[in-house]
């Protein structure tokens, strides 16, 4: 379907900077799938130890504690596609450099150690610069849509990436698959240097120091509870998670459910349940957008149970896909909160809190999850992670603020915060854009440029006195 009749269904689509974004999110998520399954399995063939393999994956999570928010502050900074560009050149070092590693000689530990901790350096930058992105591009009233769509394009990459991942490590070898996703992170750099969007607020040499910028960011953090609880939730059940998931998931799919080609199904199941997820998003949202957050976490504890009781695998990928479908329009939720409910010139900074909080404890659960594995079995230790999910889940719905968090929809595109009139004024004018067929005339160059100062439109996007 052309992309003028696109536009015409989500308004979003006629921007130029959107559609290079959603391209860079398709490649990105593709090369993050073929990796899902190439570590798991180029470390399993390599050593044959579930230890091993929880080192590998603690090395891949570790820089996010170092680069987070020095990630933040950049994104802040700069341009948040050029964040983006240097921390995709250095994912395409570490999982093309495993690749080739593997493809040509038997790979070290510390050497596979070492390439995962270069990938996880450019990840953790990844995060806040994505984040602090997206609304840059988009005007507010269409960030739900934009949102919904641009992680429908994410996951739809990752689950192709997983499916096609799986195929690749069955048919030809894990180091292929490292290679392939290198490749795809490689094709994003073009789609990323093409993206106009502005840096935050002030000149560069006239900004404070980073240490003052990280304070002013946790300042902000700190002063919201729906957040910071959200976060300390998630830090415990994303440690859990990455444990009894990411380390013993591969293991338990290698011993019982059919090797890499079983993994690869279920985290494609869990894309295609993440599809699911943004479709559902784009006509749906909760009246109490917290509560669906901290149900979510606790809701990730089926997927460990489901493996630890060694479930037939047409089972585990219908887990997978249901929750990867709640854990989508969960996502969308966290994006627009974090989008609407922090000053713009913020984002970033609090967003790489919010990364380095939830994945703080990520690596220690992957150190954790081998040895445990090996000292009390596999199944125990899964069950003990999803009891631990659940339980910090539960815990997390003492604050009133989570509980009694509402938001009032008066009619599609608001956004906290703003009135129904206002956010209709907003979608109208984009929709009349989008569609370029009897659009607004914008006669007045004042009023054009105010529109632009206000995100309502993009800087060349406006051509003739009319909005296309």
């Amino acid at each position: 379907m052309p992309w003028r009749a696109l536009a015409r269904r989500f308004p979003v689509l006629a921007i130029g900077d959107f559609r290079l974004l959603l391209g860079d999110r398709l490649l990105a998520m593709s090369s993050v799938g073929f990796s899902l399954v190439g570590v798991s399995f180029a470390v399993l063939n390599a050593t044959g130890s579930p230890a091993d393999l929880s080192y590998v994956l603690a090395a891949q999570i570790a820089p996010t504690l170092a680069f987070a928010l020095v990630g933040g502050v950049l994104a802040d900074r700069f341009p948040p596609q050029a964040v983006l560009v240097a921390a995709n050149l250095a994912i395409v070092a570490g999982e093309g450099g495993f690749g080739i590693l593997v493809l040509t000689t038997h790979p070290p530990l510390w050497a596979m150690i070492a390439l995962e901790a270069l990938t996880g350096t450019g990840t953790a930058m990844f995060y806040p610069a994505s984040q602090a992105l997206l609304p840059r591009v988009v005007p507010a009233a269409l960030l739900q849509e934009a949102s919904s769509i641009s992680r429908m394009g994410m996951n739809g990459g990752q689950m192709a990436g997983a499916a096609a991942g799986g195929l690749v490590v069955a048919g030809v070898g894990s180091g292929w698959a490292l290679v392939l996703s290198g490749a795809c992170v490689a094709g994003t750099v073009p789609l990323l240097t093409r993206i106009t969007a502005r840096a935050g607020s002030g000149v560069p040499g006239q900004r404070p120091g980073m240490v003052r910028e990280l304070r002013e960011g946790w300042t902000e953090f700190r002063s919201h509870t729906w957040l910071w609880a959200t976060v300390i939730q998630y830090c415990l059940v994303m440690m859990a998670w990455n444990g009894a998931f990411n380390v013993l998931g591969p293991v338990v799919a290698r011993q019982h459910l059919g090797g890499p080609a079983a993994w690869g199904a279920i985290t494609a199941c869990e894309g295609v349940g993440l599809l699911l997820g943004g479709v559902v998003s784009l006509r749906w949202a909760p009246r109490r957008p917290m509560l669906l957050v901290v149900g979510a976490g606790g809701a990730m504890a089926i997927s460990p149970l489901a493996l630890g009781l060694v479930l037939p695998l047409a089972v585990v990928c219908v887990v997978s896909l249901s929750l990867g479908a709640l854990m989508e329009v969960m996502m969308v939720q966290w994006t627009v909160a974090m989008a609407t409910r922090i000053a713009p010139g913020m984002l970033a900074r609090v967003a790489s809190y919010d990364a380095l909080g939830s994945m703080a404890a990520m690596p220690l659960g992957a150190l954790i999850a081998g040895p445990a594995a090996a000292s009390i079995g596999v199944s125990s230790t899964q069950f003990a992670a999803a009891a631990l999910m659940i339980g910090v889940s539960a815990l997390t719905l003492i604050p009133r603020d989570i509980r009694h968090d509402r938001i009032d929809r008066a009619a599609p595109g608001t956004v906290p915060g703003e009135s129904a009139p206002v956010a209709k004024r907003q979608r109208a004018t984009a929709e009349d854009g989008a569609n370029g067929e009897g659009a607004a005339r914008l006669d007045d160059r004042r009023d054009r440029q105010d529109l632009v100062d206000e995100q309502l439109l993009v800087p060349g996007e406006v051509r003739d006195g009319c909005l296309y």
